[in-house]
């Protein structure tokens, strides 16, 4: 099948739409994903894997638009009609839209085109946006999601806790697709490091504990820790400038994708703090976590969070308040507890090879396709 991916992000660090449109293009698909580069920074058409890249980039007009989440609504007109131009030499005969920032331009092009439409939330959009606009966006988000999700045919999401928010406003059938990793390998390697040490990459924002990290790895002996990640500017700067004056901890900035799993693997230990009082990350699954899974590393997480029951679930990694002192005693266990260090670090492998792969959720996406593959046979 012809498949467009609609995307609004440039498409360079998006692991989980990289796993499924190559997994796509592995069964024999033809995979477009059209990705919106709202700052123009990367080449208009670019092929990875056999996944043919279209980037949609903003007018003048959407340039004069400061707020993304506002410039998002002037980019869902553009991008459906990048995306009608695409189809007349694509012919384009699946949807596959990722979140609600991308999904209108989905139910325009159904609409228009008659094709089966799967909507991919990778989070609750609403919940996301709460902290960065008026709550009267986010009840439009949430009103509008609600709206445009009656016109898809099926939904994939990441974990039990979004399946069920989905299932509380829409009859349509939902998938769990998680964001799990590639298997390295089934055999346990301890590392060797000559300082313990810590890492996260990631999104660098003030949920995730960032600053409070590195005030908690200052204090601490024997041990190294490294941050690399995107945030917004202010943000990222002013965790740059703490940085600078701690001894023991340096700043990565944006590792490439196919860089991240070989950076966990040499790691101790990973660190995946996520605020419980942020409804969007602590129901949502961590990248982080299934990185940590698959290189057999142990993680901290957040207590009263979905990565924090999964932790526990597993037996992978501790569980810490969101506070110095509990994430210090975590932090201090772990260094100093190398039998216990390693014995997490076996139970993340082994729950990786058994249930948390992107071998097995492959399978789900498969399946999602098969069926829609028979919409479109039956709905001719």
């Amino acid at each position: 099948m012809n498949i467009l991916m609609t995307l609004a992000n440039p498409f360079t660090h998006d692991a989980r739409v990289y796993n499924e449109a190559r997994s796509l293009v592995k069964k024999g698909h033809n995979v477009t994903v059209l990705a919106w580069d709202r700052n123009n920074e990367n080449p208009p058409l670019e092929i990875i894997d056999g996944i043919e890249i279209v980037r949609s980039y903003n007018t003048k007009f959407m340039n004069l638009v400061k707020n993304d989440i506002f410039r998002m609504y002037l980019w869902w007109t553009k991008g459906y009609k990048d995306a009608v131009q695409l189809h007349k030499t694509k012919h384009f005969e699946i949807i596959h839209s990722h979140d609600l920032s991308s999904l209108s331009i989905g139910v325009k092009l159904k609409r228009k085109l008659g094709i089966p439409l799967i909507y991919d939330a990778h989070e609750i959009f609403g919940y996301m946006i709460s902290k960065d606009v008026p709550k009267f966006f986010v009840k439009r988000a949430f009103s509008t999601e609600k709206k445009l999700i009656r016109k898809v045919d099926h939904i994939i999401t990441v974990n039990k806790p979004l399946q069920e928010y989905f299932k509380s406003i829409s009859d349509k059938p939902i998938t769990i697709v998680m964001n799990c990793k590639q298997l390295q390998e089934t055999k346990y390697q301890p590392t060797n490091n000559s300082k313990f040490t810590l890492l996260y990459l990631g999104n660098l924002d003030k949920n995730r504990f960032l600053l409070e990290l590195v005030d908690v790895v200052k204090e601490l002996y024997n041990v190294y820790c490294i941050i690399g990640g995107k945030g917004k500017p202010k943000y990222v700067e002013s965790l740059k400038e703490k940085i600078s004056t701690t001894k023991n901890v340096d700043f990565m900035g944006l590792i490439p994708m196919n860089e991240v799993l070989a950076m966990t693997k040499k790691a101790d230990l990973v660190i995946c703090m996520t605020s419980p009082a942020a409804l969007c990350g602590s129901q949502a699954s961590a990248n982080k976590q299934f990185e940590a899974m698959v290189c057999g590393r142990p993680i901290i997480c957040t207590k009263g969070t979905y990565p924090g029951q999964t932790t526990l679930k597993e037996k992978c990694g501790l569980v810490s308040d969101f506070s110095k002192e509990s994430l210090k005693k975590a932090i201090i266990k772990l260094r100093d507890d190398q039998a216990f260090r390693e014995e997490l670090g076996r139970n993340a492998l082994n729950a990786a090879v058994r249930e948390y792969n992107w071998e097995k959720q492959e399978k789900n996406l498969i399946k999602v396709y098969e069926e829609m593959e028979n919409y479109k046979s039956d709905n001719k």
